[in-house]
């Protein structure tokens, strides 16, 4: 359906276009009136502890779509300094989407580039832990999923395969 025939563009209080469909688990559109999740809102400020409680039970949950829009918030509010590790780790999440869709090479890509942005904060910063995570084994298993993404023929389970950002096995409850 053009946006013609349904009306004027979706827009939010500032004016910016912003698609209000609903959305599956993993951030899927949904058609129009279709029963969707509740959608991450945009923008929320939170403390580095609150962005990596909240990210791993989203991730958790089965949600990397939308615990990828909770590292973005940090990426884009927090400290400069920082914006690598959280731009990384919001790859990683939306890695982890892209193979539960099925996207299994951009999701092999997005993985890795994630797990560069993060290796790179660490070796900048001088440190391979900030904010009670465990940025080695985060790394270590994006690499390691990227790689089974590369020879899955299916989709993957993203609650089967989050990662545990504070250490322990990924996957691991």
């Amino acid at each position: 359906m053009s946006s013609s025939s349904r009306g004027p563009r979706d827009r939010d209080d500032e004016g910016r276009a912003r698609n209000a469909r609903p959305r599956d688990g993993l951030g899927r559109p949904l058609p129009y009136g279709a029963e969707g999740v509740d959608r991450q809102p945009e923008g929320v400020v939170r403390t580095p502890a609150e962005t990596v409680a909240e990210a791993q039970a989203l991730l958790d949950a089965g949600r990397p779509f939308h615990a990828h829009e909770v590292f973005e918030d940090a990426w884009k509010a927090g400290p400069e300094q920082e914006r690598d590790l959280w731009r990384g780790l919001a790859q990683t999440a939306v890695g982890l989407t892209h193979a539960a869709r099925g996207n299994l090479t951009g999701g092999a890509r997005l993985l890795r580039r994630g797990a560069g942005h993060v290796e790179a904060w660490c070796r900048a910063a001088g440190r391979d832990a900030v904010h009670g995570m465990d940025l080695t084994s985060v790394v270590a298993w994006a690499r390691a999923l990227a790689d089974d993404v590369e020879t899955a023929r299916d989709p993957l389970d993203p609650c089967a395969r989050a990662p545990r950002l504070r250490g322990g096995r990924p996957g691991a409850r």
